[in-house]
C-alpha cells in the first residue's frame, strides 16, 4: 500500500467536517485537492472511505473502522513535530477564531524577553482545536471546552461577549450596548465547531428565530456587513477583527466566556506552565 499523510488527514478532516468543502477550509487548501486526496487513499487502500453526496460526505463501514486509526496515526505524527519543534526551541500557539485579544501583543512582547531560549509563534487554523489535533501547534487558545480524554487545558480568563451586527442595522446601527434577549426573532450566524455561540445561550429565554452556520472569520464578517444575520463573539473578536462596515458592542447580560490553554494530555509542552502563568497575569492585570 502506497498512501500519504498528507492524503490520511483529508479523509479524517473530511469525515469530522462532514463536507469535502469543510475539510478544505480547515486544511487552508481547495475542495479539489481534497477530493483528490481521498480519492488516492482509497485507490492505495482498495476500498472507499467515504460516501459522497450532495448534502455533503459519511464514512462507509470500512471508513469508520479506519477512523481511530487514522487519527491515532496523525496524532502520533503530530507528537513527533511537538518534539521536532521543542528541540528547536519553539512553542507554537494556535488558534481558530481569535487569540488572545488586546493580550496578544503583551504575551508576544513579555515572553520574548522573559524566555528569550523559546520562540513564541501564533497561527490561525480553523479548526476544532485550533490546530492542536491536526499537529499544527503543541498548544492551542480555545473557547470552547476540549475532549477531556485527549487534551488537557486550563481556564486562564474570563471575556466579555459582544454583539456584532452591519453597521447600518436599522434595530442596532445606534445602540451602545445590547441584552441577550434583544436577539429574539433574529437571524445569527455562527460557526458551531470553533464559536461559542449556539442555541443554548438563549434557553429559558427570548430566542433568535434561526442560525446560519459560517465556514470561517471571513465568511462571518462578510455576511455580517452584508446584513445576512447579527453574530455574538468574544470580545477578542472584535480586537482581531475590526471591519468597516461591521460593528462590535458589548452584550451586557451575556455570560462570560472562558478562555482556554490547551495541550495534548499525554504529551505537554515543556513551557506549558509558563504560558499559562503568562497569560493569566495578564488577564488578572486588566
Amino acid at each position: 500500500m502506497e498512501w500519504s499523510l498528507r492524503e490520511l488527514r483529508c479523509f479524517v478532516t473530511a469525515a469530522e467536517a462532514g463536507t469535502l468543502t469543510g475539510a478544505a477550509f480547515e486544511l487552508h487548501v481547495s475542495q479539489a485537492a481534497v477530493s483528490r486526496g481521498i480519492a488516492a487513499l482509497e485507490r492505495s487502500l482498495g476500498r472507499r472511505v467515504l460516501h459522497r453526496g450532495r448534502h455533503g460526505c459519511e464514512p462507509t463501514a470500512f471508513g469508520e473502522a479506519l477512523l481511530p486509526q487514522a487519527r491515532r496515526i496523525l496524532a502520533q505524527v503530530s507528537q513527533l513535530d511537538s518534539l521536532a519543534r521543542a528541540e528547536h526551541g519553539q512553542l507554537t500557539i494556535g488558534y481558530a477564531w481569535a487569540a488572545l485579544g488586546a493580550h496578544t501583543t503583551a504575551l508576544q512582547r513579555g515572553w520574548a524577553e522573559a524566555h528569550p531560549e523559546t520562540e513564541l509563534r501564533l497561527i490561525r487554523h480553523n479548526s476544532p482545536t485550533s490546530g492542536l489535533a491536526e499537529g499544527r501547534c503543541e498548544a492551542a487558545i480555545m473557547r470552547i471546552a476540549p475532549d477531556p480524554a485527549r487534551f488537557a487545558s486550563a481556564v486562564v480568563g474570563l471575556e466579555r461577549r459582544f454583539a456584532a451586527f452591519s453597521s447600518d442595522d436599522s434595530r442596532w446601527a445606534r445602540r451602545r450596548s445590547l441584552h441577550m434577549r434583544e436577539f429574539a426573532g433574529r437571524t445569527v450566524v455562527a460557526d458551531p465547531r470553533t464559536g461559542t455561540t449556539n442555541r443554548a445561550l438563549w434557553d429559558g429565554g427570548p430566542a433568535p428565530e434561526r442560525f446560519i452556520e459560517s465556514e470561517d472569520i471571513e465568511d462571518w464578517l462578510n455576511s455580517l456587513a452584508a446584513g445576512v444575520g447579527v453574530g455574538a463573539t468574544s470580545e477578542a473578536s472584535a480586537v482581531h477583527h475590526a471591519r468597516a462596515g461591521v460593528t462590535f458592542r458589548p452584550i451586557v447580560d451575556a455570560p462570560r466566556i472562558p478562555v482556554r490553554i490547551v495541550w495534548w494530555r499525554s504529551d505537554p509542552p515543556d513551557a506549558i506552565a509558563s504560558l499559562i502563568e503568562a497569560v493569566t497575569r495578564l488577564y488578572a492585570e486588566r
